[in-house]
């Protein structure tokens, strides 16, 4: 996407300054407020797909140490501890991108109010108050989706991540063990999530087919 083009071509100490002069640049790119906002939403999207991966990757995991019938125990902690790093990488690139998102939504709604009194056509003016008020009701609805889903991620993570260090402290098979029980409510934890997790993928998806 244009933004995403442009944005390399900013200056690195650039993108640590204030968003206002980081959007200011970008638009003498030609790269506006609305266009970023409409990368960021992809980008979350992205983001959300990964997550919803991650997660179901990680179940699978711990369903293999439940069903664990001989080997290394330590091997086998390992690889259930590297599935909970890259869920916990992930849980943050989800929240990092709606953040993302929160920032210029606010910098572009704010920009818009105050543009609407340079019209002298009052009929201008109303259309595009109207546009600003079907884009913010649009971007709204998305966003509270996405809180939901990203919200769901660290009652997930935090059994998850329990059984993992019950587990390192505790290689030996009555360890596995006792994680079976664990199994179902995991599992209902999980499906939860990945269903937040879809619904705000098709919210992105629809915001971006009516804004972009």
């Amino acid at each position: 996407m244009l933004a995403r083009k442009i944005t390399l071509l900013v200056p690195a100490l650039l993108l640590a300054a204030c968003s206002t002069a980081y959007y200011n640049t970008l638009e003498q790119f030609g790269v506006h407020k609305r266009e970023i906002l409409v990368d960021r939403v992809a980008e979350a999207r992205e983001s959300q797909v990964e997550a919803k991966e991650q997660f179901e990757s990680a179940l699978e995991q711990f369903r293999s140490v439940v069903a664990f019938d001989g080997g290394e125990l330590e091997k086998v902690y390992n690889q259930l501890n590297r599935e909970l790093e890259r869920s916990e990488n992930k849980a943050a690139e989800v929240t990092d991108r709606i953040d993302a998102i929160e920032n210029v939504a606010k910098a572009l709604f704010r920009e818009w109010e105050s543009e609407l009194e340079q019209y002298s056509s009052a009929e201008l003016r109303r259309q595009s108050e109207q546009q600003l008020r079907q884009t913010r009701d649009r971007y709204e609805a998305m966003l509270v989706i996405m809180r939901r889903a990203e919200a769901r991620i660290q009652p997930v993570l935090d059994p998850f991540r329990d059984q993992v260090l019950w587990l390192k402290h505790n290689l030996n098979a009555q360890a596995i063990a006792s994680l079976q029980g664990e199994v179902a409510v995991i599992e209902a934890d999980v499906a939860s999530l990945i269903a937040d997790l879809e619904r705000a993928i098709a919210a992105a998806d629809e915001f971006v087919r009516n804004t972009g």
